[in-house]
């Protein structure tokens, strides 16, 4: 069976989807909620939610973790023609060591970095253990992330993590959590614990989305900057 990604249409589909993203970015309006003014922290998301990033300020000094796949190559040149930074990163011991020594590098360097803590393949809603681990090696905090539009123009795309994303004109908040820090010489239970704390916050923000929505409309958030 013929992928529909491959070597020889990898640089088209590429180009496609920017050029895409690029007109959608035009519509697309996001405000944050509660972010972390300085750097260095580890942002931790669902994968349905890795769009969010676009949102985060200073996307200069972030680095996203993008799997070594080749769907995931097209991910990673979108988001650096973007102005976004890239780490490449897989499920196997070699793959996930080189990630997790690249994003060390770049928190030591005052950078941030984006994790999807259920990603590349879920299973969903299962917080793994990049974020955690890195946050004990680096002593960043651990950032939980979530956006949130209740428009028609905010959908959910038909993939294993329904993946949302803005289709048209479209005002979104991106919502964080509070700080999560792990120590240097955190236990197993302690790591679950930490891994247990990035659930509970995404899943709370979530929760709370549509009433902090309500109230930045109220506030007219993005009325302000004349939408």
């Amino acid at each position: 069976m013929v992928r529909l990604i491959n070597d020889s249409n990898i640089k088209i589909l590429t180009n496609t989807a920017y050029k895409i993203l690029r007109l959608q970015e035009k519509f697309t309006h996001i405000e944050n909620y509660n972010h972390p003014q300085k750097p260095p922290c580890i942002f931790a998301m669902w994968h349905a939610n890795q769009f969010m990033v676009h949102g985060i300020k200073d996307r200069n000094n972030l680095s996203i973790l993008i799997s070594n796949s080749i769907d995931g190559q097209i991910v990673a040149d979108v988001s650096e023609n973007w102005g976004f930074k890239v780490v490449r990163g897989s499920s196997g011991k070699k793959g996930s060591v080189e990630s997790t020594m690249q994003m060390l590098a770049r928190l030591k360097n005052n950078e941030s970095v984006a994790i999807m803590v259920d990603g590349p393949h879920g299973p969903l809603h299962k917080v793994k253990n990049g974020a955690v681990k890195l946050a004990q090696m680096s002593g960043a905090p651990i950032i939980p992330s979530h956006w949130y539009s209740p428009q028609k123009t905010f959908i959910s795309l038909p993939s294993w993590d329904k993946m949302k994303t803005p289709f048209g004109k479209c005002k979104i908040l991106n919502l964080y959590g509070e700080p999560i820090y792990v120590k240097a010489d955190a236990t197993n239970e302690e790591l679950a614990e930490a891994r247990e704390n990035i659930k509970k916050q995404l899943l709370e923000l979530e929760e709370k989305a549509p009433e902090i929505y309500n109230e930045a409309k109220k506030q007219k958030l993005w009325d302000k900057k004349k939408i």
